[in-house]
C-alpha cells in the first residue's frame, strides 16, 4: 500500500512539472505590443541599397493606416551593392530598435546582406522592450535571430513589394499589425500530407536558414511547425539545402512543414528531373507530419503576413490547408 502511493506520487509530481513546462513554454514567447493609430513605423535598409522614391507606396500605406513614419538614415545611402557599410546598417537599425518612439521596424528591401550585419547590434534594450521586426527573405536572419530570444517578428511584404503586392498580402501585414485574428484556409495541393499539429512557428527563406546552421542566429526547430520558402534558385541547390536540413535532423523533430512560394527556379543544360516542390515532397515524404505546399508567402504578390515565434494550429486535409495563429 505504501508502495503504491509512493508512486502515485511520484507520478503527480511528474505531472506537475510536464504541465508547468508546458505553460512555462507557452507564455515564454514575448509578443511586442500591438500598433495602433498615431504610432511612429520607421524604415530601415539591413541589405541592399535603396532610394526613398521608392518607398513612397510603402509610406502611403502606412499613413493609410492611420501611422507615422521615419526614414532611416540608410535609406538612399549606397555601399555598391549595400545601403552603406555594415557599420551604417548597423548603428541605422540600432538606433530604430532602442528608440521608444518608434513601435515597428520595416525593411526597406531584401536582397543581401543583413547577415552581414547582424552581430553588431546589441539587443539587451530590444529584449526589455521588444518591437515588431517586419520583413521576409533576407530579413529571415532577424525573424531566426530575433525568435531566439523568445520574441515574435512578422514575416510579410518589404517596403519595396508593396506597390506590387495583392490587397490580401496588405491587409494581412495590417491584422498582424494590429492584433487583429490571422487565419487562412488554402487550396489542397495533391502532395499535401493530411494531418493536425500545434506549434510555433519558424523559418522563412531555405537559402538563408541553410546559410546559418550552426550560428548563433539559428533557430531550434524542435517540436515547432517549420515555414521554408526561395527565389530564383538551382534546382540541384534546392536538393542540396534540403538534404541539408533532413540530415540535420529537422524534419524528424517539427510537428509539420508549410511550403511557400517556390519562385523562378533555375534548371542546367542536363535537367535535375524534378522541380522545386518535387524535391521537397521527396526529401520530406517519410516523415508522419502534416506538410502543406503552396502556401501563399514568399517571393510572390500575394505575400500573406506570418507572425514567426507565435503558437499556430496547422490543420491538412483532403479538402485543404487551415492555418490559425493562436
Amino acid at each position: 500500500m505504501q508502495r503504491r502511493i509512493t508512486i502515485l506520487k511520484a507520478v503527480l509530481v511528474l505531472t506537475v512539472i510536464q504541465f508547468t513546462s508546458q505553460i512555462q513554454a507557452q507564455n515564454l514567447m514575448k509578443i511586442p505590443p500591438y500598433l495602433t493609430k498615431g504610432d511612429t513605423v520607421a524604415i530601415v535598409a539591413t541589405a541592399r541599397k535603396i532610394e526613398a522614391q521608392h518607398l513612397q507606396p510603402a509610406i502611403d500605406l502606412l499613413k493609410s493606416w492611420g501611422l507615422n513614419v521615419v526614414l532611416g538614415k540608410t535609406i538612399g545611402k549606397e555601399n555598391n551593392q549595400l545601403a552603406g557599410a555594415d557599420w551604417q546598417r548597423a548603428t541605422d537599425f540600432q538606433e530604430m530598435i532602442d528608440d521608444p518612439s518608434i513601435k515597428a521596424v520595416w525593411c526597406a528591401k531584401g536582397g543581401y546582406g543583413t547577415v552581414r550585419m547582424i552581430d553588431r547590434v546589441k539587443f539587451d534594450n530590444f529584449k526589455k522592450h521588444p518591437k515588431w521586426i517586419i520583413g521576409f527573405s533576407d530579413a529571415t536572419v532577424l525573424h531566426s535571430h530575433i525568435n531566439n530570444m523568445d520574441i515574435a517578428t512578422i514575416h510579410g511584404i518589404m517596403c519595396v513589394s508593396t506597390l506590387h503586392a495583392t490587397s490580401e498580402a496588405k491587409e494581412t501585414l495590417r491584422k498582424a499589425l494590429f492584433g487583429e485574428k490571422l487565419e487562412y484556409n488554402i487550396e489542397p495541393h495533391s502532395f499535401n500530407k493530411v494531418g493536425k499539429a500545434t506549434g510555433e512557428l519558424v523559418g522563412g527563406n531555405l537559402s538563408v536558414l541553410y546559410s546559418i546552421v550552426g550560428s548563433e542566429s539559428e533557430v531550434d526547430y524542435k517540436g515547432k511547425i517549420l515555414f521554408i520558402e526561395d527565389l530564383d534558385e538551382y534546382l540541384y541547390h534546392i536538393d542540396r539545402m534540403m538534404m541539408n536540413l533532413k540530415r540535420n535532423g529537422y524534419f524528424k523533430n517539427v510537428k509539420g512543414i508549410i511550403i511557400g512560394g517556390m519562385t523562378k527556379m533555375n534548371d542546367n543544360d542536363i535537367p535535375w528531373g524534378h522541380d522545386a516542390l518535387e524535391i521537397i515532397k521527396d526529401i520530406t515524404k517519410d516523415y508522419d507530419i502534416p506538410i502543406c505546399f503552396n502556401f501563399p508567402a514568399g517571393h510572390m504578390k500575394d505575400n500573406r503576413a506570418l507572425v514567426m515565434g507565435k503558437e499556430i494550429s496547422l490543420e491538412v486535409t483532403a479538402k485543404g490547408t487551415k492555418v490559425v495563429f493562436e
